[in-house]
């Protein structure tokens, strides 16, 4: 493993320990060379994911983009960070069983959503907006509407 500071080559690991959601290994790191200390992880890899853009672009599939947007989406959200890593490895986990190496990214971005869904309807409502491409406050309007239980004849309106 390549050194991060200086580029050495010749890294040796201190510690290895299953990660907080046990589906990869957390491993400390130390150059000789600069003295410099890092974290790596291990997990396993079931296929190389490639993305489908919607323009008909490729390109690899990335976790760290994955976890990015997701993070974003539930940012100052009162989730707990290993509920959210043990929903990222749950997507990719589900991506990577599909059985197909070419993966649509409407098919992510569906994925991600119902994910989302279950656990934070604010962050769901955040991907979505950007996801679907919101350009006016009447979609966030629609998208929304579309979360409530429809109002039932008889049913005390608020």
């Amino acid at each position: 493993m390549r050194c991060p500071f200086c580029g050495n080559v010749d890294t040796q690991v201190k510690d290895s320990r299953p990660a907080e959601d046990h589906v990869a290994i957390r491993r400390r790191r130390f150059c000789p060379a600069c003295g410099g200390r890092f974290t790596t992880y291990e997990r396993v890899q079931l296929r190389d994911l490639v993305v489908i853009k919607s323009s008909g672009r490729r390109e690899d599939f990335d976790r760290d983009k994955l976890e990015r947007s997701i993070r974003i989406a539930l940012q100052k959200r009162p989730i707990d960070p290993e509920r959210i890593d043990q929903m990222i490895s749950g997507i990719v986990r589900r991506l990577e069983s599909m059985g197909e190496t070419d993966i649509d990214s409407k098919v992510i971005g569906e994925i991600v959503m119902e994910s989302l869904a279950r656990i934070d309807t604010v962050a769901y409502v955040r991907f979505a907006s950007v996801y679907k491409n919101f350009q006016a406050a009447d979609d966030f309007d629609r998208f929304v509407s579309e979360l409530r239980p429809p109002v039932m004849p008889g049913d005390p309106e608020e």
